[in-house]
């Protein structure tokens, strides 16, 4: 652990913070940390230095997502940096800077290090002095002081902050889930209806769990049928390229989203599930390819067939949605893993993760909310995915249902 000091530059009288963390936190991590201890809503733009100002272009830098995009300045992601490869000996300095506009500078010094001891926190406020300045009270400060924006500026209470710093986002930090998830899940804490889903989260195993292999073959069944029918040779396919009637109707019944099809099943071109279904398997998990009218066993299809564990991990890593920002696919995505994830045997909530995804800024062309019919529609969507990892249809059902498969193989998916 690293005991550390934290001071808000130009501050008169003294505004600081004194916090034990554990060296190994990455720098995006102590990102957070800083945020909490001064009670700020990660509104804005940060970066660290060390070896001269944030603003130094002769300094190391260590840049926030936004600012590495950009590329307008030299510097090293922060996530890719621990603490104790900047803080190594007392008396070390770390700078920081918070909200390029208010220009929130803060120094972290690096006091003394400490033992740590089995299930410490990463982060814990040991001390600290006054109430830190608001959001965006840069000109008041200044001009009028801490005393002019707060009731009490002499209050701080190290409690208030080990509370925050509590928050599951730590645990879910530490459990290596998905960053672009972890950013969502901060954004959301902030809601009515999102704060709850971190703590859901964070009540989830640390390690996956996959299922037995009965019930992923029962799970897996319409997967499994599909490579098992590729792998004598292939399918056979039309001279327009679809399934041929007989096995449309044998695929009919293994599919789980065929459960609330009204209609004759003998038609690739107009049966939707089928088709989809088919189609995920060759572009989205890429276990079958046609070949010369047939389709036929990729390599990874070969490795799975009759192996429902190795069929998991694949599908697993297939719908783990890339390590991007500001896309929606990439944000419905994850949202829907995490709350499948949460929701085994439930209907997964879609009204609510629409909801989010329009308090996140996303809208139609014409500003229209984010609908729960578009989390069905849109490009590679899981929701796909998941509805079909359950057991052959029999009978109406919801059909946004979670099994436990599907919410177990969403939690794996949310780690890759």
């Amino acid at each position: 652990m690293l005991r550390i000091r934290i001071d808000l530059v130009d501050a008169h009288p003294p505004i600081w913070r004194r916090l034990d963390l554990r060296s190994d936190l990455t720098l995006d991590v102590v990102h957070q940390v800083i945020q909490d201890a001064f009670g700020w809503e990660d509104a804005h733009l940060h970066r660290f230095a060390v070896g001269g100002s944030v603003w130094d272009r002769y300094a190391q830098l260590f840049l926030c997502p936004f600012d590495v995009a950009e590329g307008e300045d030299e510097g090293t992601p922060e996530e890719q940096v621990r603490l104790d490869q900047v803080l190594s000996e007392p008396g070390d300095v770390l700078r920081y800077v918070y909200d390029y506009g208010d220009d929130w500078q803060l120094t972290l010094r690096l006091e003394q290090t400490l033992p740590t001891e089995p299930g410490t926190p990463p982060a814990v406020c040991v001390d600290g002095e006054r109430a830190a300045p608001p959001e965006d009270s840069r000109f008041e400060y200044m001009n009028d002081g801490l005393a002019a924006l707060v009731d009490d500026p002499d209050r701080f209470n190290p409690a208030e902050v080990n509370e925050r710093l509590g928050r599951p986002w730590y645990m879910l930090r530490a459990r290596g889930l998905h960053p672009r998830l972890l950013e969502l899940v901060n954004m959301l804490s902030l809601t009515d209806d999102g704060a709850e889903l971190g703590t859901r989260l964070a009540a989830l195993p640390d390690e996956p769990t996959r299922p037995s292999d009965d019930d992923l073959r029962t799970a897996l069944g319409a997967h499994l049928w599909f490579l098992d029918q590729a792998g004598g040779g292939g399918i056979p396919l039309t001279a327009a390229g679809y399934l041929r009637p007989a096995l449309v109707e044998e695929a009919a019944t293994w599919i789980p989203t065929m459960a609330d099809w009204i209609g004759k099943a003998n038609r690739e071109d107009l049966t939707y599930p089928v088709a989809a279904f088919r189609e995920a398997l060759v572009k989205k998990l890429k276990l079958l390819r046609k070949f010369k009218g047939a389709l036929h066993l990729t390599r990874a299809g070969a490795a799975a067939r009759d192996r429902p564990a190795v069929l998991f991990d694949r599908i697993a890593v297939s719908i783990a949605p890339p390590h991007e920002r500001g896309r929606f696919t990439v944000d419905a995505d994850l949202l829907v893993l995490a709350y499948a994830a949460v929701t085994p045997g439930g209907e997964l909530p879609l009204d609510r993760i629409a909801a989010h995804l329009t308090d996140l800024g996303y809208e139609h062309d014409d500003g229209q909310p984010v609908a729960r019919r578009d989390l069905r529609l849109y490009e590679s969507t899981v929701h796909h995915a998941l509805v079909n990892i359950a057991e052959p249809p029999s009978g109406r059902r919801a059909r946004s249902q979670i099994s436990a498969v599907a919410a177990a193989l969403a939690n794996a998916a949310l780690q890759h």
